[in-house]
């Protein structure tokens, strides 16, 4: 179920500072840089198992035939069913019956199975979509594409993904996402820089940033329901 990339070019035709790197289920892979350095242009290559011929010339080698799904930054439905008519429609065993309550622990306003999809608010469509995919095994590898904007428990989002024994490829620019992931690929000026293995230190601050995102969490639950922080 892994793949393998192999490095190409920068935007100035520089070669890229990886030969290969191999990426295997059930971890989290960040790509961090600033915006323009080619961030989404890597989950692009890897959507559409490049082969040398695109802008990068970077190549993808999967050793199955592992299927893709990609989130975007902005998604939303655009089917007219209701959100027990597309479980159906999507699942063909009992696991169906888990999409909506992962969902609902993903977004603030639960979801109903009557709710119409186009109905659906932004971290709704976005939390059913991720429960969706992390629950269809035909869905192997997940590229996702700065999940912190989605109005959704980036966490638990993350965390539901890998325990699915997903290969999970992440754009982010926060510190939290970025620090989930073991590795972390840097990319500078359309190219990969280089590949970051996580550090005991890193470790230690991520540990720190979950008690804040916990505190965070629970002031946005309170302002939501009309309650005072203190």
């Amino acid at each position: 179920m892994s793949f393998k990339l192999f490095g190409g070019y920068d935007k100035n035709g520089k070669k890229e500072n990886i030969d290969s790197f191999d990426f295997n289920p059930g971890h989290i892979y960040s790509i961090v840089g600033t915006t323009g350095s080619g961030k989404t242009q890597l989950l692009d290559d890897i959507e559409s198992k490049a082969c040398g011929d695109g802008i990068s010339k970077r190549k993808i080698k999967f050793n199955s035939n592992l299927k893709i799904a990609q989130l975007s930054q902005n998604m939303n439905f655009v089917l007219d069913l209701t959100v027990k008519e597309f479980i159906n429609y999507r699942c063909k065993n009992n696991l169906n019956k888990n999409i909506l309550d992962y969902a609902n622990t993903l977004c603030g306003e639960q979801i109903s199975p009557k709710d119409t999809l186009t109905r659906l608010s932004g971290g709704q469509s976005r939390a059913l979509m991720i429960s969706d995919i992390a629950v269809n095994d035909e869905n192997s590898i997940i590229l996702i594409d700065e999940i912190e904007n989605a109005g959704i428990d980036k966490l638990k989002a993350m965390n539901l993904l890998v325990n699915k024994n997903k290969i999970v490829l992440i754009v982010t620019h926060d510190p939290l996402l970025a620090l989930q992931g073991e590795k972390r690929i840097v990319m500078i000026n359309g190219g990969i820089s280089k590949i970051c293995t996580r550090t005991m230190d890193e470790i230690a601050l991520l540990n720190k940033l979950y008690k804040e995102h916990n505190n965070n969490e629970l002031y946005r639950k309170q302002l939501r329901t009309g309650n005072n922080i203190i």
